[in-house]
């Protein structure tokens, strides 16, 4: 791979909101074609870039020095790159501030030269610089970010279930579901997410543009979907403890969910079951549901809901080591010294993870013998509890050096509930 040099400006830069200026539609239209969407029409790139603004979100963009005519305008960046703060839930209720990175495109035409690269080595150096002791982001591409130092932490499944006459489930869930028109969404919503995100290890906090997919006022390509649709569920008091929106489409057809979110798992499974009451449809499909999925224990036959794959959803990057494992809660007390291979820097030494029942404390000590040796991005992986120690270590990507590290390692970063997140970023 050559080197980047003085052929490329690369830019930050905030978005401009209403008015949209020349710098920002390059950049949102380069993106667009980097993920293969339709470009933006002229009210949608007002609504994406308000969007950009209220989250704090900063751009990057590559820009050639130098360019073809004709070619694509010169506001058009060759690579996208953005970044924005929001919370993580490390467990027990713990919202840590995380550096969240996204939009990662290189145009074809222009790889292999070292941009992302320098975005990314850039904006992970500024992160750090700012106190983030996490970096978050998810993968269109898994070959990609091992090697910037995250790791998966959180994986989630795609489901089918059949909604014919066999449907049942064992135990009626209380409360009641009503539907409403999406976009009501836009405020109801965001109330049911935040108890679902205060309660649950690997959720990330969500940004404006989420809100717009889920409601139906932007679909992928920036345009009004008006086949979105949305229902409630209520518990016995009345309150709103969960929400579903979908659209029905296929042949046969099929509802397939775009986000569903629920504050228990009594409205988890209300929500299910009002969705499998939808007449003329045969099947429910949803690529976020969990792996310990609760509706196969639910239903009189388990084998109406079929797993149809599953995917990495949550990568994580520890930045600071002692800040990130002194963050998230233990269930029980115990110590082990983890020394940390890191090529960016960052997470690079040694450290003794001492927790009591006064809580975890975390020191560096290059001088200390190692009872496990990891790289940055396994320690991504296993922060959370989502991957086990011990089948990293079967995989050869932690060594221990003293018996029974692994096994203490395991016990140690045990997640206090499965560990899962629903939050595209």
């Amino acid at each position: 791979m050559s080197t980047i040099d003085d052929s490329y400006d690369i830019r930050r830069f905030t978005p401009s909101g209403t008015e949209v200026n020349a710098e920002t539609r390059g950049w949102l239209q380069a993106e667009t074609q980097g993920f293969h969407s339709k470009r933006y029409t002229e009210a949608s790139l007002v609504r994406v870039s308000e969007a950009l603004l209220t989250d704090g979100q900063t751009l990057t963009g590559a820009y050639p020095v130098s360019r073809r005519e004709p070619s694509l305008p010169a506001e058009y960046p060759v690579a996208t790159f953005s970044s924005f703060a929001k919370s993580l839930n490390v467990g027990g209720g713990h919202l840590v501030p995380a550096h969240l990175i996204s939009a990662v495109t290189v145009r074809p035409t222009h790889r292999r030269r070292g941009l992302l690269r320098r975005m990314m080595t850039e904006n992970l150096a500024i992160a750090a610089a700012d106190g983030f002791a996490i970096a978050a982001l998810t993968a269109s591409e898994a070959t990609i970010y091992r090697r910037f130092g995250f790791g998966p932490a959180a994986w989630t499944r795609s489901v089918s279930l059949a909604t014919d006459a066999r449907f049942r489930l064992l135990t009626e869930p209380s409360g009641t579901c009503e539907q409403i028109e999406a976009l009501e969404l836009t405020d109801i919503g965001p109330r049911v997410f935040a108890r679902f995100h205060e309660t649950q290890t690997g959720s990330v906090d969500r940004h404006v543009g989420i809100w717009h997919a889920i409601t139906g006022l932007v679909d992928s390509d920036g345009n009004e979907d008006r086949s979105v649709r949305a229902a409630l569920h209520y518990d016995t008091s009345g309150t709103v403890d969960g929400y579903v929106s979908y659209r029905v489409a296929g042949d046969p057809l099929a509802v397939d969910v775009i986000d569903l979110v629920a504050a228990d798992d009594n409205a988890a499974l209300g929500l299910w079951q009002y969705l499998a009451s939808i007449d003329l449809t045969e099947k429910v499909t949803w690529n976020q549901a969990r792996l310990d999925e609760p509706l196969a224990w639910a239903l009189e036959n388990p084998r109406l809901l079929t797993v149809t794959a599953e995917q990495d959803w949550l990568w994580l990057r520890i930045l600071n080591p002692i800040a990130a494992l002194e963050a998230r809660p233990y269930s029980s007390p115990g110590k082990i010294v983890m020394q940390i291979t890191d090529p960016l820097g960052h997470a690079s030494g040694t450290f003794r993870l001492t927790v009591t029942d006064a809580g975890a404390h975390v020191t560096r000590d290059d001088a200390a013998t190692a009872d496990v040796t990891l790289d940055a991005w396994v320690l991504g992986s296993i922060y959370l509890g989502g991957a086990d120690p011990l089948t990293l270590g079967a995989a050869g990507q932690i060594i221990e050096h003293v018996a029974g590290a692994l096994r203490t390692l395991r016990r140690l970063l045990s997640a206090d509930q499965p560990v899962y997140g629903i939050t595209p970023f």
